[in-house]
């Protein structure tokens, strides 16, 4: 008789490990979009460049073949990763790089008047972006974030092509033990699912709070 119980346990030990993934993976690509995304607008051509060629790179190449670099290529340069860093490195370059144009574009929205109001108030122009512009524009983000931590959930499952015990990874195990392809697949696809409603949610919850006080102020 299929010990379903325990392999229903082993799925959700998987899932916990997506979570993480997730979790890291999209502070990651957060860190990166900001950083990227205000290269792009900065007023140093190097710092435009690197910041677009990072951009072009991994928007331009496949998260496959980057999780097979970052895994299987990067030990013959001397820096070896656990099957999570890899994972979560990846994905946050990957994803990073889409979210890198959604802040640009962002910033870019900001109408010039707002920019005319700061210099009347003499701030530099790290304070004008800082107190001024970043505030305005996270509330444009905020939607297109929510679409790319979704997508870095579901590009989650590609890890377990370096054995890493994601659900994914944990519903094939199940599958090869039991011969049974519908329950473990079916469950994994609800988990993806919730996962994806709870970010969804989360994220209009956030964007609630930060567009609280805007309306009238965008120009």
């Amino acid at each position: 008789m299929t010990d379903w119980p325990g392999y229903i346990g082993l799925i959700l030990q998987g899932a916990l490990v997506t979570v993480e993934l997730t979790i890291m993976g999209s502070a990651l690509a957060v860190v990166v979009a900001f950083a990227a995304g205000l290269g792009r607008v900065s007023r140093f051509m190097a710092v435009r460049a690197l910041a677009t060629a990072y951009i072009e790179f991994f928007r331009g190449t496949s998260i496959f073949v980057q999780l097979f670099w970052a895994y299987f290529v990067l030990p013959f340069a001397g820096i070896t990763l656990t099957p999570l860093q890899t994972g979560v490195l990846a994905l946050g370059l990957n994803v990073g790089a889409y979210g890198a144009e959604v802040v640009r574009g962002a910033v870019k929205a900001i109408g010039r008047e707002q920019r005319e109001a700061c210099i009347a108030l003499n701030l530099t122009r790290g304070q004008a972006m800082r107190h001024v512009i970043l505030p305005q524009a996270l509330s444009l983000m905020l939607p297109t974030f929510g679409n790319n931590a979704i997508e870095l959930l579901k590009g989650t499952a590609v890890v377990s092509l370096i054995s890493l015990t994601d659900m994914t990874f944990q519903a094939q195990v199940v599958r090869a033990q039991t011969g049974n392809t519908l329950i473990p697949f079916a469950t994994i696809l609800v988990l993806y699912f919730l996962m994806a409603l709870a970010i969804s949610w989360g994220m209009r919850w956030l964007e609630r709070r930060v567009t609280r006080g805007l309306d009238g102020v965008r120009t």
